[in-house]
């Protein structure tokens, strides 16, 4: 064990909400030994997001807590982190920078500050991470808030009929767009969606170390339900996405300067609020490689 290891037991208190507790009594300047793991661990299983107030995290501190929980995945197109953006040389390649601020009319990250969708990270990728984790290092005095969505509960309470009509079916994953519904660089536009490029995923997925089923949406624009028709895949999709995005299934996060949210990427859906583009929001997050998709 560490000497500067982590020695004291997490306090771990629920929001309340359909998902996410908060953790207590952990400083993650400090290496977390194996007690403080199992106790993380099996509140992660349980509430699926968890948030680590009050810290102070250099790239460094957020990488090496990071990787306690698997490989470290490489940043998606476009939001990795530049010096400028004040990322440590040795994390451009493993941190996202995710804000609205501008450098000398250059943004140094990405997603600025309109509204992203419900979705789920990187899941248009043949094996999307296991998880994500975003630090807030500035904030705005509102908005910008981040809602994650219970998708074990959104596939429970499921219509029977539902239910049904996804057994055993999968879905395109678009990659052409970001969480924005902006087009990627380089990427073509698509009209019809049984050509829209990216992973196929079922719909149906079971979670690989608690074995609970979930939902498996990942995002809304470009999906397609493979072998159905165009119509009636539309209509199928429209109707898990009216029920997989009601209220009940979701909690919200506003976020403090030195909060760390950590969030289940395979049973969890998130998205953000818009803010004013005056105020500055300036986030960093890693992500933890996955694994294949297992068919719930």
């Amino acid at each position: 064990m560490p000497l500067d290891s982590q020695t004291t037991t997490p306090w771990i208190q629920p929001t309340g909400g359909a998902l996410g507790a908060d953790v207590h009594g952990v400083d993650l300047l400090r290496d977390i030994d194996r007690a403080t793991y199992e106790v993380l661990a099996d509140a992660w299983a349980k509430h699926l997001v968890l948030r680590f107030s009050g810290q102070k995290l250099s790239d460094d501190d957020l990488m090496r807590f990071s990787r306690n929980w698997g490989e470290l995945d490489r940043t998606p197109v476009g939001t990795a982190g530049q010096k400028v953006n004040g990322v440590a040389a040795n994390a451009v390649e493993w941190i996202a920078v995710i804000s609205n601020v501008k450098v000398e009319g250059k943004p140094i990250g990405g997603l600025g500050a309109y509204e992203s969708v419900w979705h789920t990270d990187m899941s248009y990728n043949p094996l999307p991470p296991r998880a994500s984790l975003l630090y807030a290092l500035e904030c705005p005095p509102s908005g910008g808030d981040t809602g994650f969505c219970n998708m074990e509960l959104a596939y429970e309470s499921l219509p029977a009929d539902l239910k049904k009509a996804i057994q055993g079916k999968t879905c395109t994953h678009d990659s052409s767009r970001n969480s924005a519904g902006e087009l990627r660089r380089g990427a073509k536009e698509t009209t019809d969606p049984r050509e829209t490029p990216g992973a196929h995923h079922p719909l149906v997925r079971k979670h690989p170390v608690t074995g609970r089923s979930a939902l498996f949406l990942g995002r809304r624009v470009g999906a397609y339900i493979q072998g159905l028709p165009v119509e009636e895949s539309e209509t199928l999709l429209n109707a898990l996405w009216a029920h997989a995005s009601q209220p009940q299934f979701a909690w919200y996060q506003r976020w403090r300067m030195g909060d760390l949210m950590m969030w289940d990427n395979r049973n969890v859906m998130h998205r953000r609020d818009s803010f004013d583009d005056t105020a500055r929001r300036l986030m960093h997050r890693t992500q933890i490689v996955g694994e294949p998709v297992l068919a719930g």
